[in-house]
C-alpha cells in the first residue's frame, strides 16, 4: 500500500515537475509580435494543465484515492520483441535528426513518415503521398499559421514554406 502512494506521488510530481520545465522553456521562445498569439501561447496551455494535472494527481492519492491495479495485461508474453522493426524505426529517426538542416523539413520529414510507416508494416505506394502531403502540411501551418520557422532546406523561398 505504501509503496503504491510512492508511486503515485512519484508520478504526479513528475507530471508537474514537466509542466513546470515546459513554462520555464516557453519563456525563451522569440516571438516576432508581443501582442498577437505566437509561438508561446501553446507550450504555455500544455504546460499549465501538465502542472494542474500533477497537482490534481498528488492532491487525489494525498485523499486516499489510488488507481486501480491491472490483474493483467493481454500482452502474449511468448512474442519476441521485433528487432528489425525498432532498428528500422531508429534508423529513420537518426536519417531525420541528420537531414533536417541539410535537405530541410518537408524532405526530411517525409523520409520519418515514410520510414516509420513501411517499417510498422504499410505498404509504400500509399505511405509515400501520404507522408508528403503530411510533411508539407505540417511546414506549411508552422510556416503561414504559426509563423516559425522549419528549415525550409531545398524549398527555401518558396513563399509559403519559408517561414
Amino acid at each position: 500500500m505504501i509503496a503504491e502512494k510512492v508511486e503515485e506521488y512519484a508520478f504526479g510530481g513528475l507530471v508537474a515537475a514537466v509542466g513546470v520545465f515546459t513554462l520555464a522553456d516557453a519563456t525563451t521562445i522569440a516571438a516576432r509580435d508581443e501582442n498577437a498569439v505566437g509561438p508561446r501561447a501553446f507550450p504555455y496551455v500544455v504546460g499549465a494543465l501538465l502542472v494542474l494535472a500533477g497537482l490534481a494527481a498528488i492532491i487525489a492519492t494525498a485523499r486516499g484515492k489510488l488507481g486501480q491495479a491491472e490483474e493483467a495485461e493481454d500482452v502474449d508474453a511468448g512474442v519476441r520483441t521485433d528487432w528489425v522493426t525498432v532498428g528500422k524505426l531508429v534508423a529513420v529517426l537518426v536519417a531525420h535528426l541528420v537531414l533536417i538542416d541539410v535537405v530541410g523539413w518537408p524532405v526530411a520529414a517525409t523520409l520519418l513518415f515514410f520510414g516509420a510507416a513501411w517499417s510498422l508494416g504499410a505498404v509504400w505506394w500509399r505511405a509515400l503521398p501520404i507522408a508528403v502531403v503530411l510533411a508539407l502540411v505540417v511546414q506549411v501551418v508552422f510556416a503561414t499559421g504559426l509563423g516559425l520557422s522549419l528549415p525550409a532546406g531545398i524549398f527555401e523561398g518558396v513563399p509559403f514554406l519559408d517561414g
